[in-house]
């Protein structure tokens, strides 16, 4: 039988919302390592004289990885919703550890030819299908144990813990560049630390999450309801779907855009050093992992639907602006302050998308509904915003990213527009 979260405790609720950010923490950690070091490790896997191309290929499988999302946030998706958000996330986290021990003492191109690639990309398909699962149950798992008042709060420590990864990630990078290992040393071996040190910490959320407590929503469902958690079950809310697919667009692009694919634009296009490019971003995230409880507040107090509407009307006037200045700067500092700028703007998005999407599904497919929509748009959208800001700065035009991803925004603004407040129309009551 399992053990539900009980109702009025706030300390067994506490520590439930801390297991749960903590093991996702870790799986974005093991995602963006990956991004993080691939400007190290480029070259291991594809030999190269042109620094761009190597990044294209190394980003083509960082996009290839975000196809086994939607397969993931299926598999995932309808474990949680007939066996537990528990136990999806604990199997989650064991996947994408083992991902990342292939990854860490994968041989280089040198060493086993073409193999090297494919098998890199088999480690990425396998933590695709991790990370796609992780999405929906995590949020799914924070909505149902935060109370009704503090929802936005509590549900917004998915993206200060996602974030967080990445903060991990490139904290690492730096103790790494400037306190044990040379440059040369960072590309030959050093670039493997990440890896390793990933599949350990995924040890420390197994712990956490098989101490974890069931939610009260999913232990008080009929169980013959709770086996109707499939796609059938999730066609019968067609708006919901598209609901979120709508408004995860224009979000998830800004997001990469701004986080994942900046530390490479920084070094590229802005001609930033690898050292200022990765202070200069993990400064600006750990900011904007602390907006994040902040705008999720708000939330609670105002609504989800004005953050939003914030976020497109804003977005869509400031995105081309902003990554044109920034192409052109050359003060780290005046970088510094344009890159906040957008990142305050997407944590209108950010800070709230999880817990609206949770809002929209019954808990009989509260899980698949959030993280499967979620993620084939996230493998459209997101999975692919590095290749193609890459594809056309090599083709001498990368000015068209910059409306592409402004396009994308306006697109999410009207779905923004059209929908009700989840705040006053939440199932999860």
């Amino acid at each position: 039988m399992q053990q539900v979260l009980p109702k009025n405790d706030t300390n067994w609720r506490l520590r439930a919302i801390m297991g749960g950010s903590a093991g996702n923490l870790v799986e974005w950690y093991d995602w963006y390592a990956y991004s993080a070091f691939s400007l190290y490790f480029a070259n291991t896997f594809f030999p190269d004289s042109n620094p761009t191309v190597q990044l294209i290929n190394t980003a083509g499988i960082f996009a290839v990885g975000f196809l086994m999302r939607p397969i993931g946030g299926y598999i995932f998706g309808k474990l949680a919703d007939t066996k537990g958000r528990k136990e999806a996330m604990t199997l989650s986290v064991l996947l994408m550890s083992f991902g990342s021990l292939l990854i860490a003492f994968l041989p280089g191109y040198n060493s086993i030819g073409i193999a090297a690639p494919i098998f890199l990309l088999i480690a990425r398909l396998l933590q695709g299908l991790s990370v796609g699962g992780e999405y929906g149950t995590s949020a799914t798992y924070l909505s149902e144990v935060a109370t009704k008042e503090r929802r936005g709060f509590y549900s917004s420590f998915q993206y200060v813990t996602l974030i967080g990864g990445q903060l991990l990630a490139l904290g690492l990078q730096l103790i790494l560049q400037n306190i044990f290992l040379t440059d040369q040393q960072m590309h030959d071996w050093g670039w493997r630390i990440p890896f390793v040190f990933g599949a350990m910490l995924s040890l420390v959320a197994l712990y956490l999450r098989t101490h974890l407590n069931e939610t009260e929503a999913f232990i008080a469902k009929d169980s013959a309801v709770r086996k109707e958690g499939s796609m059938k079950e999730l066609l019968k809310h067609p708006r919901a779907i598209m609901v979120v697919i709508g408004l995860t667009m224009g979000g998830t692009l800004a997001f990469y855009t701004y986080t994942t694919y900046m530390q490479k634009f920084l070094v590229n296009t802005v001609g930033l050093t690898k050292y200022q490019s990765t202070i200069l971003t993990f400064c600006s995230l750990l900011i904007f992992a602390c907006l994040q409880p902040v705008f999720g507040a708000i939330s609670d107090k105002v609504g989800r639907r004005p953050l939003l509407i914030a976020f497109g009307v804003l977005g869509t006037i400031f995105t081309y602006p902003l990554l044109s200045t920034l192409s052109h700067t050359t003060n780290m500092w005046a970088a510094f302050g344009l890159l906040m700028a957008a990142l305050i703007i997407v944590s209108g998005y950010t800070s709230i998308n999880a817990v609206v999407k949770a809002e929209l599904f019954p808990v009989e497919v509260r899980a698949l509904g959030v993280g499967l929509p979620y993620s084939i748009t996230v493998a459209i959208f997101g999975g692919t915003a590095e290749y193609l800001a890459l594809w056309a700065k090599n083709l001498g035009h990368e000015s068209y990213y910059y409306w592409y991803v402004t396009a994308c925004i306006f697109i999410s603004l009207i779905i923004y527009f059209k929908m009700k407040d989840t705040k006053h129309t939440s199932l999860i009551d």
